[in-house]
């Protein structure tokens, strides 16, 4: 049985898992999205089931910096239903990501930017790893299960 020290442990530590996955979404969404790579560790990999794959920070820097470059575009990417397990200094994680994007045809996003549904659905599987700098990303695996169709 778990003491009280035990279970408020584990809630801190689950508490800045999640941390990390609203950090991620505001950085890019904030137009930071190359600084989400400090997020992860200096192996991590991240991947979506549509193919992209980025392993180590150094990948993952230069993928979210051409993210970045994209001014053209508004969004807002919404995590939910977050459940975190931890199991020592590792931890895996779940959440759904909702996303809401415009790209706006002048080249430069607008604000408020006009929409009707998200343009995603899907979820994040996460691994995390307790570092000395804190807890970071090891393994982030995006698959969309909803996705908007393209206007003709």
């Amino acid at each position: 049985m778990m003491g009280q020290s035990d279970d408020l442990a584990r809630l801190l530590d689950e508490r800045a898992c999640e941390r990390l996955i609203n950090v991620y979404c505001q950085l890019v969404d904030r137009g930071e999205a190359a600084a989400m790579a400090d997020l992860f560790t200096e192996d991590a990999v991240w991947r979506s089931t549509e193919g992209v794959v980025m392993t180590g920070r150094d990948e993952i820097r230069a993928g979210f910096l051409r993210r970045q470059g994209v001014t053209r575009r508004q969004s807002r990417h919404l995590c939910t239903n977050v459940v975190i397990d931890i199991d020592g200094d590792q931890a895996t994680g779940t959440c759904y990501l909702v996303n809401f994007r415009h790209d706006s045809e002048t080249g430069t996003a607008e604000h408020p930017a006009p929409a009707d549904a998200p343009k995603y659905v899907g979820e994040y599987q996460d691994r995390f790893v307790r570092t000395p700098a804190g807890w970071r990303f090891t393994e982030r695996v995006a698959d969309m299960v909803f996705i908007r169709p393209s206007r003709l």
